[in-house]
């Protein structure tokens, strides 16, 4: 390591100075080693400081021993990871993860990892699952460990495991998903050597849990370039074990761009979804649910394609088949119901707009466009701006132009209807009154009525709404 790198580097740490200081001089009186490792070494050198919020420390000490060394220490301690020997704590608005030196590997059968704790600093950067992550300051000292040549990786860009590729993957099969993740956010290629075992190991991913493998997903689908990740996640095999329906997008094609099949398509909406995610809140975080409706909005074609007699290709009603797709495929990964319900909503509308036109849409129309989409709209907005593909310049233009006309004349509606609290013109009380009725289905059929009003006709004075509901009342029988 040069005087430049280690001096990068150390910038890159100053915020952290102290409080390593701090903990590597409690662990070394009580008799105990203590390293930073992992991902803060790596992006020191790269000059990442952004992930200085979590740090992760390996040591000779056991669970019982961090505890105690943490307890005057830290803020707050919790030891739910104490199983695999990890500590965690707060401190200065920072989570630490402290794990005792250790190995671990898989059972072939087995979903969970056998762990014993190790003696030695290097045995446990050698389990660790790829070079650039393999490489510790030893505290208080900041004495750099490189066994594995990681540094070296790190300037080449590049990702290889410490030891071979096939060990590594045996020991913890999701680390080939960490591989797809890494290439995603740090923008490394992948070793020869590692892309094989992938490709090879790649049904090792049965063995792992629906909920790791969630996780490693979205963190390569809000990464920055998600491409990579899924790219490498298609082309090793691994898609079919987590994500199966997007491979299955590059036999399709897609009938309103004949220039490009269903896959690519569908990597390109995500790209354009996340440079629209912050286009009405500039202050939003990256959006989990509208990355995910991009990916997945599509994937119901392969089960609709038809050939038509005139040549083309057709995909009837494949936004509905896609939404059910989607709820089983994320209920599969152990999402959240609320996560699955915004994601399947927001595919089964995508296509809603292309009725829209040149603007044809009668208020009717925009009212239930918007009470359909409900909580969604502001993300079905950028969703059906970023399905756009076409290479057509005009006829992307026509295309955005007219969802430039849409959403105009739903703020135009909001302001005069108060469409984000859409309701009858009468409330469920009102309706019993008027009809005479006491609770029960016929109020919910009556309020059912009220509301299609409401969407046809929009705001009604009272005394109208009232002889309709007689009207429809009476016509009902």
């Amino acid at each position: 390591m040069s005087t430049s790198q280690e001096r990068q580097a150390l910038e890159s740490l100053a915020p952290v100075a102290g409080l390593l200081f701090e903990l590597g001089t409690l662990f070394r009186e009580s008799g105990f080693e203590l390293a930073l490792v992992g991902g803060p070494v790596r992006d020191a050198f790269l000059s990442r400081t952004s992930p200085l919020a979590d740090l992760d420390f390996t040591t000779s000490a056991h669970p019982v021993d961090i505890k105690r060394i943490l307890g005057g220490w830290a803020e707050n301690t919790w030891d739910t990871g104490i199983t695999f020997g990890t500590i965690s704590a707060s401190k200065d608005d920072r989570q630490i993860e402290i794990t005792t030196y250790r190995t671990e590997n898989y059972n072939a059968d087995s979903r969970k990892p056998d762990v014993e704790f190790g003696t030695e600093l290097a045995a446990d950067l050698g389990r660790r699952d790829f070079t650039v992550n393999a490489m510790a300051l030893k505290l208080p000292t900041l004495e750099f460990v490189d066994l594995f040549d990681g540094l070296k990786d790190l300037e080449s860009k590049v990702l290889k495991t410490p030891f071979t590729a096939a060990q590594s993957f045996s020991d913890d099969p999701l680390r080939m998903m960490r591989a797809a993740r890494f290439a995603s956010a740090l923008q490394f290629s992948i070793a020869v050597e590692v892309i094989e075992a992938m490709r090879e190991m790649a049904s090792r991913l049965e063995i792992v849990s629906a909920e790791r493998i969630r996780e490693e997903l979205i963190k390569i689908v809000m990464s920055n370039h998600p491409r990579v990740g899924l790219t490498v996640m298609v082309e090793t095999g691994l898609a079919e074990y987590v994500l199966p329906e997007l491979p299955l997008l590059q036999l399709e094609e897609d009938e309103h761009h004949h220039h490009k099949d269903v896959y690519e398509h569908t990597l390109k909406v995500l790209e354009q979804a996340i440079d629209l995610e912050t286009r009405h809140e500039p202050q939003l975080p990256n959006d989990l649910i509208l990355r995910l409706a991009a990916l997945l909005h599509d994937i119901g074609k392969p089960k609709t394609r038809k050939f038509e007699s005139d040549g083309r290709v057709s995909f009837h009603h494949h936004e509905v088949v896609g939404a059910r797709m989607t709820t089983k495929r994320m209920k599969a990964l152990r999402f959240s119901n609320e996560q699955i319900d915004e994601v399947s909503k927001l595919v089964e509308l995508h296509l809603r707009f292309h009725g829209y036109g040149t603007g044809e849409w009668s208020d009717s129309a925009v009212r239930r466009y918007v009470r359909d989409a409900g909580t969604q709209l502001t993300r079905l907005h950028k969703l059906t701006r970023a399905d756009s593909t076409t290479r057509n310049k005009r006829r992307a233009a026509t295309l955005q132009a007219a969802y430039d006309s849409l959403e105009e004349r739903i703020v135009q509606l909001q302001e005069q209807e108060e469409l984000d609290a859409m309701r009858p013109d009468l409330d469920g009380a009102q309706i019993m009154e008027i009809l005479g009725i006491g609770p029960g289905r016929e109020v919910g059929e009556a309020y059912k009525f009220l509301m299609e009003l409401r969407l046809d006709q929009g705001p009604q004075p009272q005394e109208s709404a009232r002889l309709q509901l007689l009207q429809w009342w009476s016509e009902r029988g």
